[in-house]
């Protein structure tokens, strides 16, 4: 370690994006000391806590050419040097599989990284692994426990380990972020898979409008839905690796749509002094089902927002609230999906269509479907060409019914955002309607209640902020000025 008046495995705990380039900046410390720190703190903590699937043996060596890079170039900008976690279902060409947890994928090396790969590479961070996730980004098994996955079993909840909620599916993204097992994850999220883990895991979370990331080279579900975004500990660092995958990219089409409205510096919208311009709404209807303490925690972040200037528009009504939603979208969408990226695969892998994924699962039955895999075979049930008029009319009644009701309010009220609690029902109309939303530390329910999916409420919560489309900007004002006002992130104390 480089001689320093600081206590690396003390200092390591906590530490953001800014606060590491600086030490690396001053000589307090290098890329390669920052990955041995994490490395031991892996080794120490996730025998337990299950939160990556595998570390990048090439971590070390990559950190040491940044660090030379550094003395004899200079730095690419903040995330140099930085070692950061993906989802294991986002593909890197190198040493590290890419399986969505899921054993018939175990062994599989992508041939080319995919566009957020290849922009964090080129951004100067350390790719240190591949964290764990629900299998299949939980569209395997309707009985499939948040944060299990067959190569690597449970994920669990830092704040209360075999207690406590992980959430889903970037499960492994949200608890090593919150144990401090890396400096920050890239999760993806289809509906509520990186708001609902990083609110449970009290971390912070990035929903991307979709278009503004590119999904080329991650295992799909659902080609209108998928993205992926940043799960850090703070705004300011969901800020800083939010702008390093920003980018137009010719294989994915959808991308295009956000030519003139990215940024790839999203730090200047760290505007503490924003509240007393922002317009939240509250939409009630999506606090009835809350139990006593998650109310008691949202409707302190309202007086919290009203205090520091915020107009509260108390209540708000979405057209949308009585809609009749269904699941048929991802069930048509997953399987052409996944079809199209498994055919190019290399040979050497054993599967290559959702057909011969249910069917290796069958075969290794003891080791892949300990909860079944209800969900693949429902989704092979479909022809997968997105041809059926049931799709195409549950595609266009869940995209219109969506951005219809928020939308609308934020038209009626001049809203810049909608305030939710976690991802209780707010993240579902975002992702159906291709809308950012950003989660930040909120509080904890101490008590909770047992929820239909026999899991507890009680522990971190998060509070969410939805905006319209390519709105990020404003959602991280808002979001900063929440977090900076209240500090509710504390870590966790790990054995």
């Amino acid at each position: 370690m480089s001689s320093s008046p600081i206590n690396p495995a003390e200092w390591i705990v906590e530490a953001d994006i800014a606060g590491m380039q600086e030490a690396m900046n001053t000589g307090t410390i290098t890329s390669e000391e920052l990955v041995q720190l994490y490395l031991e703190r892996i080794r120490q903590f996730d025998g337990k806590l299950k939160t990556i699937i595998e570390v990048n043996p090439e971590a070390l060596d990559i950190a040491r050419a940044l660090d030379e890079e550094r003395y004899e170039i200079g730095t690419r900008g903040p995330l140099h040097g930085i070692p950061i976690l993906l989802k294991d279902n986002i593909a890197t060409r190198d040493a590290m599989h890419t399986s969505a947890g899921a054993l018939a994928l175990a062994d599989s090396i992508a041939v080319k990284d995919s566009f957020v790969a290849e922009k964090l590479r080129a951004a100067g961070a350390v790719l240190l692994g591949k964290a764990n996730m629900t299998e299949w980004a939980n569209f395997m098994s309707s009985t499939m426990w948040s944060g299990y996955s067959s190569r690597t079993g449970l994920c669990l909840n830092p704040y209360g380990p075999g207690e406590l909620f992980v959430g889903g599916s970037s499960s492994g993204s949200a608890s090593a972020v919150a144990a401090n097992l890396a400096a920050a994850a890239i999760g993806t999220e289809t509906s509520g898979s990186i708001i609902s883990p990083a609110s449970q895991n009290n971390i912070v979370g990035i929903k991307p409008t979709i278009g503004l990331v590119s999904r080329a080279g991650i295992i799909p579900i659902s080609h209108t839905q998928d993205t992926a975004g940043p799960m850090t500990r703070t705004v300011a660092d969901a800020a800083v690796l939010l702008g390093a995958l920003t980018g137009v990219d010719p294989e994915d089409e959808v991308t295009h749509g956000s030519s003139g409205q990215f940024y790839t510096d999203y730090t200047p919208f760290l505007d503490a002094e924003f509240l007393p311009q922002a317009r939240i709404g509250i939409p009630r209807f999506y606090y009835q089902e809350l139990d006593e303490d998650r109310l008691n925690i949202i409707e302190a972040a309202i007086r919290v927002l009203k205090e520091k200037g915020a107009e509260i528009i108390d209540p708000v009504e979405l057209s949308c609230e009585q809609a009749e939603w269904d699941g048929r979208v991802l069930t048509y969408e997953f399987k052409k999906g996944v079809n199209d990226y498994l055919s190019r695969l290399p040979e050497t892998v054993p599967v290559h269509s959702l057909k011969e994924v249910i069917r290796f699962n069958e075969e290794h039955a003891d080791t892949c479907l300990r909860y079944g895999q209800d969900v693949l075979i429902h989704s092979e049930a479909t022809s997968g060409t997105l041809t059926e008029k049931e799709y195409i009319g549950s595609l266009k009644r869940s995209v219109s019914q969506a951005r219809q009701g928020l939308n609308g309010a934020f038209d009626e009220h001049k809203l810049d955002a909608l305030l939710f609690l976690g991802s209780e029902g707010g993240d579902d109309l975002a992702a159906r309607a291709g809308f950012p939303v950003i989660t930040v530390p909120g509080g904890f329910a101490e008590r909770g209640v047992i929820a239909p999916g026999g899991y507890t409420t009680k522990g971190p919560q998060g509070i969410t902020f939805i905006g319209r489309a390519f709105s990020e900007p404003t959602l991280i004002k808002i979001a900063y000025g929440y977090e900076q006002a209240t500090r509710h992130r504390v870590p966790p104390v790990l054995e």
